[in-house]
């Protein structure tokens, strides 16, 4: 991994558009007070000058999952979804299973760069997340594990440039208006 290094960048000369990003906690076991995985999204998601668009913390239920995010997809004010935990391989793990049959496309290279940087963290154990990201009704919608160590992997080193639409040579910000072509 020594020699692998990213392109791209930042280019600050740009114009800066925010995001309204949406975080969604999925957890058997936290609230709004104990979920720090949540909250460390919700902080870097303010920091990078997006529009924090809303919050919630729900069961390891398929039901329930969908129901939060087609709300937040219906009331048309969010561009993207970042969801946190249920992504492993125990058997309450349901978040890929819940969102997965929603996506109109799947975003496939986005679980590879997630293990790539995820394995210079934790190394072999990044395969026990199965973290994905699609497209649902135009909304980008990205699922992290739920320690916070990889949501900070997941936003700092693959989401947050994504999302700059400072970023070249290209970011998904600038699809957001062509995603419900047909």
């Amino acid at each position: 991994m020594s020699g692998l290094t990213p392109g791209g960048g930042i280019k600050p000369e740009l114009p800066f558009k925010p995001v309204r990003v949406a975080i969604l906690t999925v957890s058997d076991t936290r609230d709004e007070s104990t979920d720090t995985s949540g909250q460390i999204l919700i902080e870097r998601v303010q920091d990078a000058g997006h529009e924090f668009a809303g919050r919630a913390v729900v069961r390891d239920d398929i039901e329930k999952i969908r129901a939060t995010v087609r709300g937040w997809i219906a009331s048309g004010q969010v561009d993207a979804i970042v969801t946190t935990g249920g992504t492993g391989l125990t058997g309450r793990d349901v978040t890929v299973e819940a969102l997965q049959p929603l996506f109109d496309k799947v975003i496939d290279g986005f679980a590879v760069v997630f293990h790539l940087v995820s394995y210079a963290t934790v190394g072999l154990s990044t395969l026990q997340s199965r973290a994905t990201a699609g497209i649902i009704d135009g909304v980008f919608v990205f699922c992290l594990p739920g320690s916070n160590g990889a949501v900070k992997d997941g936003w700092d080193k693959v989401i947050a440039a994504q999302l700059d639409s400072r970023h070249k040579p290209c970011n998904m910000v600038e699809l957001m208006p062509r995603l419900l072509e047909r």
